[in-house]
């Protein structure tokens, strides 16, 4: 069976090869408008005597070169997907060999009062997010971070469903992604959806008509000069007539213009993107979902945004100022493409925001799809109703490079806490951050880096990280006990897995062990499920007293004058300890 690694390595060879022939259609494209320019010049040169030849062969051939150009922007988008896909597969190469360092951190993500997102490194460097996220659009790339953060654990089976249909469908999402990567990033979707709602039309009801009626009279006209019906004199001042009533509008056509030139990226990709999901064949409940909300009962979604993508098109080509003086004199085009722009958005604008919401659900689907194609060993949870909490045997965390990786068979119950003891480095908060990340995965709908999994769903809330502020003049231990307290009531209206990881490190020992011991207590009594690390051994005569809680630790051993650890949670109390060891070993102390 092929591997992902093998069948991005296919991709890579095939998109080479057709990256060459389109670089040759290329060149071949640019000798050919240089030749029908060469033409025009020629034709200028020997006929200029003749006024009409001239006029005649330069109105075709600027027909014909825009018919090249055309074909040409065709190729070169070709140029730029194919480099788009090329990179696409050789990030995958890297990644599957734990290399993404340059991939997008999301630190902009990070947040210090987050139920669980800073203790257990979702966003910043060499983060779970870096290692997931493969979103090519800054919408997506924020409807994926709440994916992660919502701590929602609604439809988890559903959400599963459409990862593992789009894992299957490799070269669509490659496809969808290398076109959203095109889009020009600069103006933001939710920017232009504000603008098209807001948007105030000024082309006058005669211009549905008037601009027909004047192409068809400017066509009589020239036909009138080319038969010496019609001066030159008299053909000028009709073309001034056209200049003139479109100079009467050019203040507002020029702002029309400037905010859909700024947004004409982004239709052009959207339209293309908005095809991918309407004619993909979905199985998926989630997936049919989106699609249903990009179907019009008129046309299709892609098709209604395709077609204002021309009238943009349309409108830039005043930017020729040769062409756009011409058409304008004589047909009155800029006046015909803003109402066209403008009819446009006064019948689908209270479209547009949920066909841009449904981009940006794929393009973050895509990446949680991406993640499972490339982890085809992962399994997904069994989603149980109730019961025990999760039972899962192998767990790693998924950013442990399998090599290295000790897997650990775990099962927590109902209303359980476990109290995790163990020398320092031994695997305690590599632990605690394995399980938390599960969850996180499992709320998502992602496979989890186990052989098997059970799992209740359950939000997270951990206390593991936590960070003093100097504006605020709160201290260390303040902002330990503003976070316990933010905890305890959480629990108090939702059912949450607890995370601790070594709390009140702010106060002295005795007064920490009694706290935390006390806290523990408070937690149990509240049939809140959850871990808690510690060094301090004291806190494991709780489960002398409550049969929920439950002692388990990480050991190390002094072998030859070494420390070794073999990162297995075992059950019962750490009697070994290692910090006089290393210190000692560093020679820190004597």
């Amino acid at each position: 069976m092929p591997t992902p690694g093998s069948i991005y390595s296919e991709f890579i060879s095939r998109y080479t090869t057709d990256l060459k022939a389109v670089k040759t259609q290329l060149l071949w494209s640019s000798m050919l408008r240089l030749a029908v320019f060469l033409a025009i010049a020629f034709a200028m040169y020997f006929f200029w005597s003749s006024t009409r030849v001239v006029i005649g062969s330069v109105i075709l051939g600027i027909v014909l070169f825009l018919i090249l150009v055309t074909r040409h922007s065709k190729i070169q988008y070709k140029k730029a997907k194919l480099k788009a896909l090329l990179r696409l597969n050789e990030t995958e190469l890297k990644v599957l060999g734990l290399e993404f360092s340059d991939l997008p951190t999301g630190e902009v993500y990070k947040n210090p009062t987050h139920a669980f997102s800073q203790d257990i490194d979702i966003f910043g460097k060499h983060s779970f997010f870096q290692y997931l996220n493969r979103t090519a659009l800054k919408e997506g790339e924020e409807n994926l971070a709440s994916k992660l953060t919502s701590n929602s654990i609604n439809d988890i089976e559903l959400k599963q469903a459409s990862i593992k249909e789009l894992a299957e469908k490799v070269e669509l999402r490659q496809h969808f992604t290398a076109d959203a990567i095109l889009v020009d990033t600069e103006t933001k979707a939710n920017s232009i959806v504000r603008w098209i709602t807001a948007y105030q039309r000024f082309v006058p009801k005669v211009m549905t008509w008037l601009p027909k009626v004047f192409s068809v009279l400017s066509l009589a006209a020239i036909l009138g000069y080319f038969f010496n019906v019609l001066s030159g004199a008299q053909l000028l001042l009709w073309f001034l007539i056209g200049l003139g009533i479109t100079g009467f509008f050019l203040k507002r056509i020029n702002e029309l213009s400037s905010h859909v030139s700024q947004a004409q990226s982004t239709f052009q990709q959207y339209f293309k993107l908005l095809k991918f999901i309407e004619d993909a064949e979905f199985n998926s409940s989630l997936l049919q979902s989106f699609q249903s909300k990009i179907h019009s009962d008129s046309a299709k979604a892609s098709q209604i945004l395709k077609v204002l993508s021309k009238h943009i098109d349309g409108l830039d080509q005043r930017n020729n100022i040769l062409l756009g003086i011409v058409l304008n004199g004589f047909m009155l085009r800029d006046l015909t493409q803003s109402l066209k722009i403008e009819n446009w958005i006064a019948q689908n604008a209270t479209q547009v925001d949920s066909w841009f919401k449904v981009i940006a659900e794929i393009d973050a689907y895509n990446s949680l799809a991406n993640f499972q194609f490339n982890h085809p060993d992962y399994v997904f949870p069994i989603i149980k109703d109730s019961g025990c909490f999760t039972k899962t045997e192998g767990a790693v965390h998924p950013l442990i490079d399998p090599k290295d990786a000790v897997r650990n068979d775990f099962e927590i119950k109902d209303n359980q806490f476990f109290i995790i003891t163990g020398a320092n480095m031994a695997g305690k908060s590599t632990f605690l951050r394995t399980v938390s990340t599960q969850i996180v995965m499992s709320n998502v709908g992602l496979p989890v880096c186990a052989k098997y999994c059970e799992y209740v769903p359950t939000k997270l809330i951990t206390s593991m990280r936590t960070v003093d502020s100097l504006a605020d003049e709160a201290s260390y231990f303040f902002a330990e006990l503003t976070r316990l307290k933010y905890i305890v009531d959480e629990i108090q209206t939702d059912k949450y897995f607890i995370v601790l990881d070594e709390i009140l490190k702010g106060t002295n020992s005795t007064d920490k062990a009694i706290g935390s011991r006390k806290f523990v207590e408070r937690l149990v009594k509240a049939n809140a499920i959850g871990i808690i690390a510690t060094h301090d051994l004291s806190l494991c005569e709780v489960a002398d007293e409550l049969p929920q809680v439950q002692n388990y630790y990480f050991d190390a051993e002094i072998v030859n004058d070494e420390l070794n650890f073999d990162y297995t949670l075992k059950k019962g109390i750490c009697q070994n300890m290692n910090a006089s060891f290393l210190l000692k070993k560093m020679n820190i102390v004597e």
